[in-house]
């Protein structure tokens, strides 16, 4: 399976300290250089990258059509671009990313997508992790990302975690 992945969700699980879920889903995946070096940009913010910057199943890999991701860049972050443009010329299987546009613009060229959420649901229904509601939870806390409440609720009913 080839997997490509966008920067939040990568830069999210560093925050929380669970990028080994990434990995235990999906084996292996490819990012493109300038979600690299956003990741990289998390040192500047205290962050301990380490487990990243070790992470040796996490391959980068120059996007190709340049035109297009430039085109893409009209409406999109160069990551996302970057990204996109290497899930078309890969065939990736799946594109982690969590930005409503991108995603939109993604599935739009035929790509399958998935959220950092929809990944933590999987990571459970594979117990991988025992439990989705802490992590939301830390990842609202301690990495600014933001969920709704009905998209919580919605999220702790399917993983039966709902009291």
């Amino acid at each position: 399976m080839v997997i490509i992945s966008d920067t939040s969700p990568i830069s999210n699980l560093i925050q929380i300290e669970k990028l080994e879920i990434l990995q235990k889903l999906f084996g292996q995946i490819v990012i493109p250089p300038h979600v690299d070096k956003e990741v990289l940009e998390l040192i500047n913010f205290g962050f301990d990258i380490a487990v990243y910057e070790h992470a040796d199943w996490i391959q980068i890999i120059n996007p190709i059509d340049i035109t297009l991701v430039e085109e893409l860049e009209k409406e999109l972050d160069k990551g996302e671009a970057q990204a996109i443009v290497i899930g078309q010329e890969l065939k990736a299987d799946l594109l982690i990313i969590d930005e409503r546009i991108g995603t939109n613009k993604a599935k739009k060229l035929g790509l399958k997508t998935i959220g950092l959420l929809g990944c933590l649901i999987e990571a459970k229904n594979q117990n991988i992790i025992k439990k989705v509601k802490p992590l939301v939870e830390k990842l609202e806390s301690q990495a600014g990302f933001y969920i709704g409440n009905r998209l919580k609720n919605v999220i702790y009913e399917l993983v039966n975690e709902n009291t």
